[in-house]
């Protein structure tokens, strides 16, 4: 679930295969993983430009090549100037009590919950599910239906390709007609804003807009759960010196945050070695080089422990800064648009949920979680939780 300290040097970019059989070159250090996400010479476009080679055995969510994820250049810099003025650090602020309501919300229908609860349900999955519907005014939207969009939009083996298609087209249609909805009945919410910057601009489509939504709908709910499930996992665990801590000190909770994003994997590697991208000319990469149209990997995992730069275990130190800023979301053009969003649900609920339950404990053996497989990502099902 999370990984251990790496002792030996990493080594330079070497070669291996996709599960489709395409080649792909793996880049780990640090130093050349940062070069990697920033340099325009290897983007995310060229991976569905025509005739390029098969990334996935698979459908899912991440091979729409409209998506933000998927554009570079100056179509990609007018998008998310588009949404970006939504997720400034600035305007993030105002949502903060807010979301520390809802966090102290679903603290207390868990103390009212019979035992054992699942803290997935309860809280990790509920508590962005909460803060997005609020941003994009989406209360009423069916919390199965969510979650199942969610399970098949990062789907490899959990699902037939043909059922994964079937939830896309239906993902897809909800965007279409949310759209459709706020651009008829505009209100306060970020859906609105989206559709009247895009308007203003002139040049954003339709299908822009509503890919945007549907992105964002996602990483907000299914990604954002992916990340807190795992650290609760680890907190619950091998972590409880650092959980006690983080409930009596709301000081350090902020660092610790950057410590456990950095040190906790929420990937499976053996689906999908890194961050993808695809060489548009020769770029040489820790002194390798890379031929055009070479499908690249950002392994940030291995690059967020690198001994070089990190020295230091992660769990040694869990409340100082990383001296090295860490890439788990991502560095340069793409980096993750919800960073500032995801870092305050997370400080805020690693440190009341502790504080208000500090003898919060696994209800099973660990090696009994409910793991979710079958996904580019791993987290568990449930959480079975008692105190």
């Amino acid at each position: 679930m999370h990984c251990t300290r790496v002792k030996e040097p990493l080594g330079p970019p070497f070669l291996t295969e996709l599960g489709t059989g395409t080649p792909v070159w793996v880049v780990q250090r640090h130093e050349d993983v940062r070069q990697l996400l920033t340099d325009p010479r290897l983007n995310r476009a060229h991976l569905y430009a025509p005739g390029a080679p098969a990334l996935t055995l698979y459908p899912n969510l991440l091979d729409n090549p409209a998506i933000l994820n998927n554009l570079d250049g100056p179509e990609h810099r007018r998008l998310r100037r588009t949404v970006g003025r939504a997720f400034t650090p600035r305007a993030l602020a105002r949502w903060r009590p807010w979301i520390s309501s809802v966090v102290d919300d679903l603290i207390d229908r868990l103390i009212e919950s019979d035992r054992p609860t699942d803290l997935v349900d309860g809280f990790v999955r509920s508590l962005p599910i909460a803060v997005f519907s609020r941003l994009m005014d989406l209360d009423d939207l069916d919390r199965e239906r969510l979650a199942y969009w969610g399970d098949h939009a990062f789907a490899t083996t959990a699902f037939a390709p043909q059922e994964v298609q079937k939830a896309m087209e239906d993902f897809i249609n909800f965007g279409i007609g949310l759209v459709a909805q706020r651009r008829a009945e505009p209100g306060e919410d970020l859906v609105s804003s989206l559709i009247q910057a895009a308007d203003e601009d002139g040049e954003v489509t339709e299908l822009h807009i509503v890919s945007l939504v549907i992105l964002l709908v996602m990483a907000g709910h299914e990604v954002s759960t992916t990340v807190f499930g795992n650290t609760m996992v680890y907190l619950l665990t091998d972590g409880r010196d650092t959980w006690h801590e983080l409930g009596k000190n709301e000081a350090v909770v902020p660092a610790a945050v950057d410590q456990l994003l950095r040190g906790i994997a929420i990937s499976d590697r053996d689906v999908l070695p890194g961050f993808l991208r695809r060489a548009v000319e020769d770029v040489e990469i820790g002194g390798v080089l890379i031929p055009a149209g070479s499908v690249v990997a950002a392994d940030t995992v291995m690059a967020n422990l690198d001994p070089e730069v990190y020295p230091e275990d992660w769990r040694a130190e869990p409340f100082t800064p990383p001296a090295t800023p860490h890439l788990a979301f991502g560095a340069g053009p793409h980096y993750c648009l919800g960073a500032w969003l995801a870092k305050m649900e997370m400080e805020l609920a690693l440190h009341r949920l502790p504080k208000r339950l500090p003898g919060l404990k696994l209800a099973v053996a660990p090696e009994a979680i409910d793991w979710r497989r079958g996904l580019l990502t791993r987290s568990p099902q449930t959480l079975p939780v008692t105190w």
